[in-house]
């Protein structure tokens, strides 16, 4: 794409590719993605927030794409990630983009932005998350039992636990068939994926906001890579809930804008709406300034509805 810089960086212990726009020595606005996608999911935002004269960056995550991918699941934990992105911070401060970074975040991306947020606000000056609430530690029963308990073995994130078995299914429909359902599914949470037939058909029609360039792009990565590096994030939650006992209660003290469409995959999960809208959300981050939803809008929000996400996120960060 036009203007966008590609490098890579060593950082914690990897080596992690990082796409660039904008001024040097520009405020940094850091976008971190989900899965199964990869720092190209930030294409319309890197544009727009560069020709206001921010410095975008969208780095891979770990295990996605152009960055290593270390062969563990136990390599995933919420601690490593953020030593990565805590160390990519620290590498742009010393080019000119000190005094903290404004993060915008989306899907597994925002999970990582809301740990950043609770293990080091000194570097996070606001934070805009997309999708994905702040999830507050339970200290009576791990992510993954809770999960099998309410919403069943069929639920998505039940079926990635064991190594190479959705690998292998998703394998057996193709990477640009597995993406192609992903990011065009509308259906409501909690969203589960049955053991026949689990990605559907190969003849769904994209979507005017992704295109078949865009699905080629995400192909290849993912054709190269696989999507292993993406699934361990989730084989890492129960080993996640043990390394964050001291945190159970913890507040996230750093300005915090909530964006989510009405459709959306995990907002319209049991129990979503009533944390976001009940007080509950507010309460664990008190600096929570507004949620907005979107109506008639689904889980890839940035892609989706693209112009009116950037404004929502560049009125919110240019007050600090």
């Amino acid at each position: 794409m036009d203007g966008i810089q590609h490098r890579t960086v060593h950082v914690n212990g990897i080596n992690m590719h990082v796409a660039e726009k904008g001024a040097a020595h520009g405020p940094v606005v850091l976008f971190l993605h989900g899965f199964p996608e990869l720092w190209y999911t930030w294409r319309h935002q890197m544009s727009a927030f560069a020709a206001l004269g921010y410095r975008a960056v969208a780095p891979d995550l770990r295990g996605y794409s152009d960055t290593d991918a270390p062969p563990d699941a136990s390599s995933y934990t919420c601690l490593h990630v953020v030593g990565d992105v805590v160390a990519l911070i620290e590498s742009l401060s010393s080019g000119g983009g000190g005094g903290g970074v404004y993060v915008v975040a989306h899907d597994w991306g925002a999970m990582v932005g809301w740990y950043l947020c609770l293990f080091r606000p000194d570097l996070v000056k606001a934070y805009v998350a997309l999708t994905v609430p702040f999830r507050p530690r339970h200290s009576g029963m791990r992510p993954v039992e809770g999960m099998r308990a309410f919403f069943g073995d069929d639920y998505y994130m039940c079926r990635f636990q064991e190594p190479g078995k959705i690998e292998s299914e998703m394998a057996e429909c193709g990477a640009e068939a597995v993406i192609k359902k992903i990011l065009t599914d509308r259906t409501p949470g909690p969203t589960r994926l049955p053991k026949e037939n689990p990605f559907g058909s190969n003849d769904i029609k994209l979507p005017p906001w992704f295109t078949q360039e865009d699905l080629k792009y995400y192909a290849e990565k993912y054709n190269q890579k696989g999507f292993t590096g993406g699934l361990n994030y989730y084989r890492a939650l129960d080993l996640n809930w043990e390394l964050t006992a001291a945190w159970t209660g913890a507040k996230v003290k750093v300005p915090v804008k909530f964006i989510v469409g009405d459709v959306d995959m995990v907002y319209t999960t049991p129990g979503v709406k009533e944390y976001v809208h009940g007080g509950a959300f507010k309460n664990d981050v008190p600096l929570l300034e507004d949620c907005v939803v979107m109506e008639n809008t689904g889980h890839f929000i940035n892609q989706e509805r693209a112009e009116e996400v950037n404004a929502f996120i560049h009125d919110f960060i240019k007050k600090f």
